[in-house]
């Protein structure tokens, strides 16, 4: 890849503090960024106004600076970017359709389980709504038999058949908030993300993901995804898990030990800046072919 035309991302919720699991996914983010002598842009993704955290945002960003993880060119917030999902979505036609579906009813339709957890839609409403029923989300039309694979950079090959596995998602929720899928979709597309680095809580996403990049004739990026921290019990670190705030008064530990869990050799490090040069080097070793 000619390194001028690498573009990475992190793309952080407001809903909270970072704490070890997102240092992880940021560092591994700024790391692959910086080895290619690429951007590293950050975006707010707020979209789910519902669940942001005030001032969740700027804590956000200050923890980033006080790592030493300093991004190139504005933050973006997916909040103010509405009107892009907007238009990507009429682009779409009649490849999206409303839903009247209840999360009750697509549980009792017993279609199954995504890999992601949440519930296979059986298409209830592909042909139409049902006399009576209001839409309360839009839906992709998934092709038959649509099957998505891609070669990550972490875990090799992935492969999934969206048609079955996961069904016609949703591209606009039931609260009126545009759905994640189709913003990051956007979002990359339109800064021109190259690579995405982040945890493998999305790796299940990401056919999705890449569906909608086709139907919309949009680039797909190159893909890395890491392994996600977790709790005692085997639970992703989360708000929702206990996960607690990382210590802005001890950086360095904080970056030590988030290095460690990516597998990064980084030695006997005694300031951020020699951490952030080591760190760069041993992922430039270990993850770039053309560094």
């Amino acid at each position: 890849m000619n390194h001028a035309t690498y573009i990475g991302r992190f793309a952080p919720s407001p809903t909270g503090p970072l704490h070890k699991g997102s240092l992880v996914a940021a560092m591994a983010s700024f790391l692959d960024a910086r080895a290619h002598h690429g951007k590293w842009l950050v975006r707010i993704e707020d979209i789910d106004e519902a669940r942001t955290v005030a001032g969740a945002a700027d804590s956000i960003l200050q923890c980033l600076q006080a790592f030493g993880m300093r991004w190139d060119g504005d933050v973006v917030w997916q909040s103010r970017r509405k009107p892009l999902y907007e238009s990507a979505f009429m682009r779409l036609g009649a490849q999206a359709y409303p839903c009247g579906c209840t999360r009750k009813e697509i549980a009792d339709s017993r279609a199954g389980v995504a890999g992601d957890g949440a519930a296979i839609y059986p298409g209830i409403c592909r042909d139409g709504l049902a006399p009576g029923k209001a839409a309360r989300a839009w839906r992709l039309r998934v092709p038959d038999e649509e099957c998505i694979s891609f070669e990550d950079r972490w875990v090799g090959r992935v492969s999934q058949c969206v048609a079955t596995e996961v069904g016609d998602f949703v591209l606009k929720r039931a609260d009126g908030f545009w759905a994640y899928q189709l913003a990051v979709v956007v979002d990359d597309a339109d800064q021109g993300v190259t690579d995405v680095v982040r945890g493998a809580d999305l790796l299940d996403s990401t056919p999705r993901q890449i569906l909608l990049q086709r139907m919309l004739g949009l680039p797909t990026p190159r893909y890395l995804h890491v392994p996600v921290v977790t709790n005692a019990a085997g639970e992703k670190l989360s708000k929702q898990t206990g996960a607690l705030a990382l210590d802005l008064a001890r950086p360095l530990d904080e970056l030590k030990e988030a290095a460690g869990f990516l597998g990064l050799a980084v030695g006997g490090v005694t300031s951020v800046e020699v951490f952030w040069e080591r760190a760069i080097k041993v992922w430039a070793e270990q993850h770039c072919v053309a560094c």
